[in-house]
């Protein structure tokens, strides 16, 4: 399997410093980042949590798909949002102090309580849960009608 990279730019301190984020490996994009708008309101810009974020859900998204096929059930949809959370730390600094996850799928062929099962072993499985695992993630998985 590949690896992916990207790379950080930063000038100046911590709180009048800018920076941008390069996603490398894809050429996707280049996105501005500063410590006040990842403290406080976004102003356009993204932040590492949100990049947590994007990754934790699509991974998600991509695993469950995977784990349904295991039980020969197809998605007709998948639809997955991360919360990342900032938060001071005991001791100073900050830390990532939780990942709420919200999980809807609309899946045939399967109950409610089978469907939790399954997304909640694909929240297991998830490579970025396993990579996040020292973080407190919960999970709001549902079958939509």
């Amino acid at each position: 399997m590949p690896s992916r990279d990207a790379t950080t730019h930063w000038e100046g301190g911590l709180q009048d410093g800018t920076g941008s984020v390069t996603l490398d490996s894809s050429n996707a994009g280049q996105f501005d980042v500063s410590f006040p708008t990842r403290a406080e309101s976004p102003n356009g810009q993204t932040s590492p949590e949100e990049l947590i974020a994007a990754a934790h859900s699509s991974c998600l998204a991509m695993n469950l798909s995977g784990v349904l096929g295991s039980e020969n059930l197809t998605a007709r949809s998948i639809d997955v949002s991360a919360e990342v959370t900032l938060s001071p730390a005991k001791g100073g600094g900050f830390e990532i102090s939780g990942i709420a996850i919200t999980l809807r799928a609309r899946v045939d062929g399967v109950d409610e309580a089978k469907f939790k099962e399954l997304a909640r072993t694909a929240e297991e499985t998830c490579p970025v849960s396993k990579a996040l695992a020292g973080t407190t993630i919960t999970l709001d998985a549902a079958l939509e009608g």
